[in-house]
């Protein structure tokens, strides 16, 4: 008998044996309010309904310099380079991403704490967060390899244990975004439905999952049906600003074939409500660089 087969109460079941289908939301996407931080009352209920949020000056040119150096200096870390937390692609052997980030580099530790991420991570989740993940992803120009359509939600709640979508996710971009780059691609609304995901989840799964994704990701069909309902946005603008996205919508983006990279620095924060039980749909929890289950909350 499966995990997924002894749950009780599960409200987003996933990775079955039927036919997929999509479920309401049952949980609001914004916890807090105006009040409770930097983001105005119209940006709060657009991005409940909408499910993501740019702000475009995230981060000053002088910081994103320093970032980009960052990026450089870990990717060129020889010792770091046999750590299980990088993740090289699949055909190249390049670094694709690196996780943990906030634990390896001391300079993304101090944005984690940042006021300018941390306010609007809490005012989001409408309590006190913790990092559930953090890593930074190399998409260099010609060899970087996009992300299939996904929901994040659907893998942290099967493999990781996240009861429920009261998770937010902040990509940071240390490079210019253009439309031909390999932006990410985002359906949007498309956070109010769960999309069920059909098939095991096999063993050390994420071990491949994170050069390629096959399980968990939803049918061509399903994809065909949300894109048609919601439509494609996708995220652009100059190296400095940031997507917020809600954990459960649909997004993913194409390789890059020009000659331009796309950098980012990926800040998943979670609610210290929402910490995570045992895998909803997977045999084991997935290690801790992936999904942190310390829920110290995060202090300025």
């Amino acid at each position: 008998m499966t995990l997924t087969d002894t749950r009780v109460g599960d409200g987003y079941p996933t990775r079955i044996t039927g036919k997929p289908e999509h479920l309401p939301r049952v949980h609001p996407t914004v916890w807090g309010t105006e009040a409770d931080g930097p983001i105005d009352a119209a940006t709060l209920a657009n991005h409940e309904t909408n499910g993501y949020t740019v702000v475009g000056d995230m981060l000053s040119v002088g910081e994103v310099q320093a970032y980009w150096q960052e990026l450089v200096r870990l990717s060129s870390d020889r010792e770091l380079a046999a750590d299980e937390r990088v993740i090289t692609e699949e055909r190249t052997g390049e670094v694709r991403s690196i996780f943990d980030v906030h634990v390896l580099s001391d300079l993304i530790s101090e944005l984690v704490h940042d006021p300018r991420v941390l306010d609007r991570a809490r005012q989001l989740l409408g309590s006190d967060v913790y990092v559930h993940q953090s890593r930074v992803n190399y998409m260099p120009g010609f060899k970087g390899t996009g992300f299939y359509w996904h929901s994040d939600f659907e893998t942290w709640h099967a493999e990781d244990g996240m009861p429920s979508p009261r998770a937010v996710s902040c990509s940071i971009a240390l490079t210019d975004n253009y439309p031909f780059n390999g932006g990410l691609m985002i359906m949007p609304g498309s956070h109010r439905t769960f999309v069920q995901c059909a098939g095991e989840t096999p063993e050390g799964n994420y071990k491949s999952s994170l050069k390629d994704q096959r399980v968990g990701v939803p049918s061509e069909d399903d994809i065909t049906k949300m894109a048609a309902e919601h439509g494609i946005d996708q995220f652009t603008g100059q190296a400095g600003s940031a997507l917020w996205f809600d954990s459960n919508i649909m997004h993913g983006s194409g390789n890059n074939i020009t000659p331009y990279p796309r950098s980012n620095i990926f800040l998943v924060f979670n609610s210290v409500e929402n910490a995570l039980n045992e895998p909803y749909a997977a045999s084991a929890p997935r290690p801790s660089f992936i999904a942190g289950r310390d829920t110290t909350p995060i202090s300025r």
